[in-house]
C-alpha cells in the first residue's frame, strides 16, 4: 500500500513538473522580451535608422504585422503587376485574429493573444512530442532552445510564428503517433498558415514510404494540402488566378530558385564585411581581422576548455560575445543568424538523422530545400525558425553538452534582447 502511494506521488510530481516546465519557460522568456521592448527600448536614444518607441502595444506591431492588419480588417488585394500585394500572406492567422476582434478587441490585442497563446501551445506540443521519443531532459532543452532562440521574438509580436509552430508540430506529432485524422486536421491548418507548410506533404509521403505505413498514411499526407487548396480556390474565385499567392511573391522576391549571388554576398559580408568603394584599405582589412580574432578566440576556448576553470571559460566566452556584438550592426547579425539557422540547422539535423524520427528528418530537409529554392535570403533565419525539426535537433544536440549549452543560452538571451529592442525601434531584424 505504501509503495503504491509512493509511486502515485512520484508520477504526480513528474506530471506536474512536465506540465509546469513549458509554461514557466514561456513566461520567463516572454517577460524578458516584454521588458526589453516596453521598458528598455522607450528609454534609449533615437537610433539613426528607426524610431524612438513609446510605451504601448505599438512596439509589437510593425513590418509584416501591417499586412496582417490590412487582411484582418479590409481583406486581400491583388493585381498581377509585379508589385507587393498582401495575397502573398496566407489566411489562417489573420482569419483567427479577425475572429478574436469580433469579440470586441482591438487588432493589436487580438493579434498578440493569438500568437502568444499559440506559441505557448507549441511549446507544450513540442515538449511532449520530444519527451515521447527522446526523454524528459532532451524535451526540456528543446523547449528552452525554442523559447530563448533570438528568433522567438516572433512568437510574441504580431506574426504567424507561434501559430505555425503549433500547427506544424501538432501535425508531426500526430503522424508519429499514427493518428491520421489529427494529422490531416493540423496539417491542413498549417498549409493555410505559411508557405513552408507545403513541405509537410512530401515529408509525410517520404516517412510513410520509409516506414512502410498503410495506405491511410499516404491519404493523410495528401489531404494535408486541403488548406493550400482552399486558399487557391479562394484566389481563383476572387481574383481569377488560382496561384495568385505564388504570383504575388514576385513583388517580394526577385525570382524563384536558389539565389546563388545572394548567398555569396551574405557569406562574404559575414567574413569580409560589407565592401564599399569609398572605404580605405585599412577599413577593408579591419573587419576580416576582427572576424579572425573572434573565431580564433572561440576555437581556443572550445579546444582548451578542459584545462580552463569554469570562471575563466565564462568570462572568456562572454568577452568574445560582447566584443563581437559591439563591433557588428543589425545587418551583420541578420546575416549571421541566416547562416547559423539554415546551414547550422542542416548540419545538426544530418548529424542526428539516425536518432530523430523519420518524419522529423524529412520535414526538416524538405523545409530547408523550400527555403533555398525561394529565390532570396530575406527573412531566412525567421522562416527556418518556423521549421520545428531544426529546434528539435539543436535541443537534442545541446543536451549532450550542458555546460556549453548554458553559455550558448546566455548568448541567445543577449541577441534576443538586441533584436527585441530593434523591432520596437522599427528596425529590420528579420
Amino acid at each position: 500500500m505504501l509503495m503504491a502511494q509512493v509511486q502515485i506521488f512520484i508520477k504526480k510530481s513528474i506530471w506536474e513538473s512536465d506540465f509546469l516546465f513549458p509554461a514557466t519557460i514561456w513566461l520567463v522568456s516572454r517577460l524578458f522580451i516584454w521588458a526589453a521592448m516596453l521598458l528598455i527600448a522607450p528609454n534609449l536614444p533615437k537610433p539613426i535608422e528607426g524610431i524612438a518607441p513609446s510605451f504601448g502595444l505599438g512596439v509589437f506591431d510593425a513590418w509584416d504585422s501591417i499586412h496582417y492588419r490590412t487582411i484582418a480588417t479590409s481583406g486581400y488585394e491583388f493585381i498581377n503587376d509585379g508589385r507587393q500585394h498582401n495575397i502573398a500572406f496566407f489566411p489562417l492567422f489573420p482569419l483567427m485574429v479577425r475572429g478574436v476582434m469580433d469579440l470586441g478587441l482591438h487588432f493589436q490585442v487580438a493579434g498578440l493573444l493569438v500568437n502568444n497563446i499559440a506559441f505557448l501551445a507549441a511549446l507544450y506540443c513540442i515538449y511532449f512530442w520530444v519527451c515521447e521519443h527522446h526523454g524528459t531532459s532532451k524535451a526540456r532543452w528543446t523547449t528552452t532552445v525554442l523559447a530563448w532562440c533570438p528568433l522567438s521574438l516572433f512568437g510574441t509580436v504580431i506574426y504567424t510564428e507561434g501559430l505555425y509552430l503549433f500547427l506544424s508540430a501538432a501535425a508531426l506529432r500526430a503522424f508519429d503517433r499514427h493518428q491520421y485524422r489529427w494529422t490531416v486536421l493540423w496539417g491542413a491548418m498549417a498549409t493555410a498558415t505559411r508557405p513552408t507548410g507545403i513541405a509537410l506533404i512530401p515529408a509525410f509521403l517520404l516517412a510513410a514510404w520509409k516506414e512502410r505505413r498503410p495506405r491511410v498514411a499516404y491519404l493523410a499526407a495528401a489531404a494535408t494540402a486541403i488548406g493550400l487548396l482552399a486558399f487557391s480556390l479562394y484566389c481563383a474565385i476572387d481574383f481569377g488566378d488560382a496561384i495568385a499567392f505564388i504570383n504575388a511573391q514576385k513583388g517580394w522576391r526577385p525570382s524563384f530558385g536558389f539565389d546563388r549571388q545572394g548567398w555569396w554576398n551574405m557569406l562574404s559580408e559575414i567574413v569580409l564585411g560589407r565592401l564599399d568603394a569609398q572605404q580605405s584599405w585599412i577599413h577593408r582589412l579591419l573587419h576580416p581581422l576582427l572576424f579572425s580574432i573572434i573565431v580564433s578566440s572561440a576555437c581556443l576556448l572550445w579546444r582548451h576548455q578542459q584545462k580552463l576553470s569554469s570562471v575563466t571559460k565564462i568570462y572568456g566566452f562572454y568577452a568574445v560575445v560582447t566584443f563581437s556584438l559591439i563591433l557588428v550592426n543589425d545587418r551583420y547579425i541578420t546575416n549571421l543568424l541566416n547562416a547559423v539557422m539554415v546551414l547550422g540547422g542542416a548540419y545538426v539535423l544530418w548529424h542526428l538523422r539516425k536518432e530523430l524520427t523519420s518524419v522529423t528528418v524529412f520535414y526538416g530537409f524538405c523545409g530547408i530545400a523550400l527555403l533555398l529554392a525561394s529565390g532570396g535570403t530575406i527573412s531566412l533565419s525567421r522562416l527556418a525558425y518556423g521549421i520545428v525539426p531544426l529546434s528539435v535537433a539543436f535541443g537534442v544536440f545541446l543536451e549532450r553538452y550542458p555546460r556549453q549549452a548554458y553559455l550558448i543560452l546566455g548568448w541567445f538571451s543577449v541577441l534576443l534582447a538586441r533584436i527585441a529592442i530593434g523591432f520596437a525601434q522599427d528596425r529590420w531584424v528579420g
